[in-house]
């Protein structure tokens, strides 16, 4: 078996998390692919998975070796395309991160429109609460909400979020409406960690900082959760603006403060640098840009 039937044979046990799982993908009997992934093994003198009775797991080792052949693969597809001349007909299999909130509200109808316009296109999303490292993850595209430090991968700006206090109607009439962040020490607070790690919510006004230090009953590392107490009036908590437009809309939560925003925080659209992208990441990369530059959401 030659390498890049190998390097096809490990991902596939990779991805479908066991042989026998790979083997039924791939059309193979479980002994060859047991037996290719040991061939491969042997080559490179490096252990790439761990084996028990009940599990499959990369190594590290593996994890690094995932990330070049997925990418080695898709350099392959891409340059038979380029060689059947069908480069203007995007087809093939896009991966896209993103948070998991915002992949819900705003990325997944963005996906079905691109489903829908491109039928030789499928996408493997990964829509998590962790920073995705796109090289090290095999990762084509990624939109991030946040400052971007200076790398090798290409952004394009797309618009901005803001941090939002918020609360029920029903709670704010009984406990009374915070006029400024110092009236927060006498509310019940949510925190969500994701956005504050340790409990700190700043503010800003007039270009003066303030810092209120939350010592909430309640603390959240997922936004649904943080969101679902406020609406059931278990006190104020902080989001991004675009996690709650729903419940603002439906009149289910109220923001507050408003006056101490902090500065917005950016949206970016992140894949590779210009010249590395393939036609049906570009082709995926333009449609996302146009689509959230237009999202109510992110004004």
């Amino acid at each position: 078996m030659d390498r890049l039937q190998t390097m096809t044979v490990f991902v596939a046990v990779a991805e479908e998390g066991g042989f026998a799982a790979a083997a039924r993908r791939l059309n193979m009997s479980p002994p060859s692919v047991t037996r290719a992934v040991g061939e491969l093994e042997a080559r490179l003198r490096a252990r790439l998975l761990h084996r028990t009775t009940r599990t499959v797991r990369l190594t590290d080792a593996g994890e690094r070796y995932l990330a070049d052949c997925r990418r080695i693969m898709s350099e392959i597809a891409e340059a038979d395309s380029h060689a059947a001349g069908i480069h203007a007909a995007p087809q093939g299999t896009v991966t896209l991160s993103g948070s998991a909130l915002f992949g819900r509200i705003v990325l997944t109808p963005i996906l079905v429109d691109l489903l829908e316009r491109y039928p030789d296109i499928s996408f493997d999303t990964l829509f998590v609460d962790r920073v995705v490292h796109l090289i090290d993850e095999g990762i084509d595209i990624a939109v991030r909400i946040a400052e971007l430090p200076d790398s090798s991968l290409a952004a394009v700006r797309v618009g901005s979020v803001r941090r939002v206090l918020c609360a029920s109607p029903d709670y704010l009439a009984a406990a009374g409406y915070p006029e400024a962040p110092s009236d927060l020490a006498a509310h019940d607070t949510i925190d969500f960690v994701n956005i504050m790690p340790r409990g700190e919510w700043a503010f800003e006004r007039d270009g003066r900082s303030h810092t209120f230090k939350t010592r909430s009953r309640l603390r959240a590392n997922n936004a649904d959760v943080a969101i679902a107490a406020a609406v059931a009036g278990c006190g104020v908590t902080r989001v991004l603006s675009y996690m709650v437009a729903p419940q603002l809309e439906r009149g289910e939560l109220e923001i507050v403060l408003s006056e101490y925003t902090p500065p917005a925080v950016p949206v970016h659209v992140v894949h590779k640098e210009q010249g590395q992208t393939s036609g049906r990441v570009r082709a995926v990369v333009d449609h996302l840009v146009e689509q959230l530059r237009q999202a109510a959401v992110l004004r």
